[in-house]
Formats: structure tokens, C-alpha cells, sequence
């Protein structure tokens, strides 16, 4: 990305995020993102009312002065893992394993766990640690079990239980 926005603090594949206050931040949604930010908004809001593992939403606003629709979120201070005892780490992984299968149970599945080896980034910046556990960031290719059926919905979760399998290794072997 050879652009830079005020306050940007991180961009993926279609998307920039941008701080608006030490409490939020936005997901900028400009021209054809090839992203659908009533969806992504949807699917957060879903996974937020069975757990806190998926970053909070807040609200869907517009910049004028930019021109730019935004998905407001809670913004989260991201620590660095190695800091904490292999001990703690492993408790929060059980957390995040609980949690994540209660958001499967429910019908909602992330996709993003892993990010693909041909994109550029962290393999697992979807994936952040805070001062309250592990959450997860960047909802945009989740799905929810009542929009793509239950064949389609159990081969997406059965690629997640793989990729946080692997993230297991990454997160205690480091």
C-alpha cells in the first residue's frame, strides 16, 4: 500500500484501519473495497453477543470531510506474547479454544485465522493479545452457519480447529 491516511494504524488486503480515540478505531470502507461493510457489521455484531473473542462493534458512521463510510470498533493495544510465561499462555489458548467453539456452536465461523502464505504480513495478525486475553481482529471472510449451510459452514470450521492448531505450536513454541 503506498498510501498512508491520517492516524492509519494497520491495513490488509482491501482495507485500512485508522484511529479515531484511544477507545476506537475504523475500518475505512472507500469505492469498491470488495468488502461489504453491512455484513462484516453484522457477522461482528452476531459473534459479539455470544462471546468477547471478536473485537467489539461500536457503530457504522461516515466521514464527510473524507468520503468514507467507517466501521467503528473498540480499539485494542495488541502486547507482544513472548513477554508471558509459557504457563499463561497456555490458559489463555484454552480460553480462546473455549471461545471459539462456543462462537462454532452458535454458528459463526472467522476464516481468517491464518493468513494465506501469499499475502504479505504476520501469519497470524488476525490474532492479538491483550491485557484481557486473546481476541480476534477482522471478521470481513467470517461466515454464519444460517447464510452458507451446515456442509459449507463445517468445512470452514474444520479449517479453523487446523489453522488454531497450528497457531497452538506458534503461540507456545516462541
Amino acid at each position: 500500500m503506498s498510501k498512508t491516511y491520517p492516524n492509519q494504524l494497520s491495513y490488509g488486503a482491501n482495507n485500512v484501519v485508522v484511529a479515531l480515540s484511544d477507545t476506537e478505531v475504523a475500518k475505512i470502507f472507500r469505492g469498491d473495497t470488495r468488502s461489504d461493510i453491512g455484513s462484516e457489521a453484522e457477522k461482528m455484531k452476531f459473534a459479539n453477543g455470544i462471546n468477547s473473542l471478536i473485537v467489539k462493534f461500536i457503530r457504522l458512521d461516515y466521514d464527510e470531510a473524507n468520503e468514507w463510510d467507517m466501521l467503528v470498533m473498540e480499539r485494542l493495544y495488541p502486547q507482544d506474547f513472548r513477554s508471558i510465561e509459557i504457563e499463561k499462555r497456555e490458559l489463555l489458548l484454552d480460553v480462546f479454544s473455549d471461545e471459539l467453539t462456543e462462537l462454532h456452536k452458535a454458528g459463526f465461523v472467522h476464516r481468517d485465522l491464518c493468513r494465506p502464505s501469499d499475502q504479505g504480513g504476520e501469519r497470524y495478525d488476525n490474532i492479538f493479545l491483550t491485557e484481557k486475553g486473546l481476541r480476534l481482529i477482522d471478521v470481513g471472510i467470517s461466515a454464519l452457519r444460517s447464510q452458507v449451510g451446515d456442509k459449507l459452514f463445517g468445512k470452514y470450521v474444520e479449517v479453523e480447529q487446523r489453522e488454531f492448531e497450528e497457531f497452538r505450536v506458534y503461540f507456545l513454541s516462541r
